[in-house]
């Protein structure tokens, strides 16, 4: 008769398995990038490898070895690093470990790698029209979101993507909005700042808003943002180099 004790750990061994095998679905993978975003890239990075010895985009972990270790990680921090414990919500957990799977399925930095940003600063502030709509380093337009640290925060393939399909992947803080007053006053714009009587937006005019809750008679997100694709406008050579000037732009 087997010993007890050898089936539990068998049963415990196989979860363990199971943890480190299991397949995520994409939409798992979307909501744990949000997560990653707001929690852990301001110490890792947009590709993970922000930290000496660690490359969360290719699997390279100092001590996690399952998906399950990386919960834990994620949960109770590294006592004597600088890993602290995550304010994390349990079922956010889950698709976090699915982003970080992810990253490893798309070459993080080859468009940066074959592009110029010597280049794409040019073709960003002048074929490509750019800075009509945004800031780098204090040059350039409110219209759209500051980008001086852009390199940062978004991982090379996003930032292309963004390129050709701005309405794919917009950040929440960066959505326009369709405003409609109720003396009939229109414009569109995307929130500043809020609570719980007033809303900012700052419209295409770059001009700041400041409404009254009451005042507002329609408040829709607009669908399209303003931002152009570029995928017809400039060549892959170019939509590499402006690529490459953007992942070079992490601020101070």
């Amino acid at each position: 008769m087997r010993n007890p004790g050898s089936i539990v750990g068998v049963l415990l061994l196989s979860a363990v398995s199971l943890a480190a095998q299991h397949e995520y679905t994409p939409t798992e993978a979307e909501i744990g990038k949000g997560v990653y975003l707001n929690n852990c890239v301001y110490c890792h990075g947009p590709d993970g490898d922000q930290i000496a010895g660690i490359d969360l985009g290719h699997g390279k972990f100092k001590r996690a070895k399952t998906d399950e270790d990386l919960m834990n990680i994620i949960r109770n921090g590294i006592d004597g690093t600088g890993m602290p414990a995550q304010n994390i919500r349990e079922q956010q957990l889950l698709p976090l470990v699915a982003f970080l799977r992810s990253l490893s399925s798309e070459p993080a930095g080859q468009a940066a790698a074959l592009g110029d940003p010597r280049r794409g600063k040019l073709i960003f502030e002048g074929k490509g029209g750019c800075a009509g709509c945004h800031r780098v380093r204090g040059q350039g337009s409110y219209a759209g979101p500051d980008l001086s640290e852009i390199g940062g925060m978004r991982r090379s393939a996003d930032l292309r993507r963004a390129l050709l399909d701005p309405a794919a992947d917009v950040l929440p803080q960066n959505r326009y909005f369709h405003v409609m007053l109720k003396n009939g006053t229109t414009f569109t714009g995307r929130i500043y700042n809020q609570d719980t009587f007033t809303v900012e937006l700052l419209d295409s005019q770059q001009k700041l808003r400041t409404i009254s809750r009451s005042d507002l008679k329609e408040f829709t997100l607009v669908k399209n943002p303003p931002m152009p694709s570029y995928k017809d406008k400039l060549s892959a050579q170019e939509l590499n180099d402006v690529v490459a000037y953007l992942a070079s732009l992490k601020g101070v």
